[in-house]
């Protein structure tokens, strides 16, 4: 349910975006998680519960029923909504997002590092026709990494990094990144 590969650059996330940062380790153990992320919740001074699933049952009503026994409202934006027009979208606000993991049949070590651009949305269209691979990554068959966003008021940079590829899967294993004020070259 919870991104994996990186995990510790949601700090730089919220940061560049002006957010705070609450964190909560979790096993990842499935319906487990979502009482992890009940009991962080339970914490806060919030209305409601926003989700960014776009086909995942799973998420949406695990994400929901924590809303609903919380008493917060749940918003999906993006629920059901085409995933080419939401991918084509990000890129032309743009969003700089590379993949960082990729774990489905027709991906190779090149992803890791790739950013989503128009090319690799092609590609990614192409995996799809060809091996039925989830344009969202909600199957699980890649993992990606906001560096910028419209709404950043930093950049994250990628200092130091490594690709581990194991047979026919891998990640991109962020060692080092920093954030850098947008106006600097990156």
């Amino acid at each position: 349910m919870f991104h994996v590969p990186n995990i510790e650059l949601t700090r730089l996330q919220a940061k560049a975006a002006g957010l705070p940062h609450i964190i909560r380790q979790s096993s990842g153990i499935k319906d487990e998680e979502v009482k992890d992320l009940e009991a962080v919740i339970r914490q806060l001074d919030i209305d409601g519960i926003i989700s960014g699933a776009i086909a995942s049952e799973y998420q949406r009503s695990h994400i929901e029923s924590v809303a609903d026994k919380l008493g917060l409202r749940s918003i999906n934006p993006l629920w059901h909504k085409d995933p080419i027009l939401i991918l084509k979208e990000m890129i032309k606000r743009g969003f700089n997002i590379i993949f960082t993991g990729v774990f489905a049949l027709g991906f190779d070590e090149n992803w890791l590092g790739r950013q989503l651009d128009e090319s690799s949305l092609k590609d990614l269209i192409t995996l799809n026709k060809k091996y039925g691979v989830n344009l969202s990554g909600e199957g699980g068959e890649y993992e990606t990494l906001v560096l910028d966003a419209p709404f950043f008021k930093n950049i994250i940079k990628i200092i130091e990094s490594e690709k581990i590829w194991q047979k026919d899967t891998g990640y991109l294993d962020v060692k080092r990144a920093e954030l850098i004020a947008k106006c600097e070259n990156l």
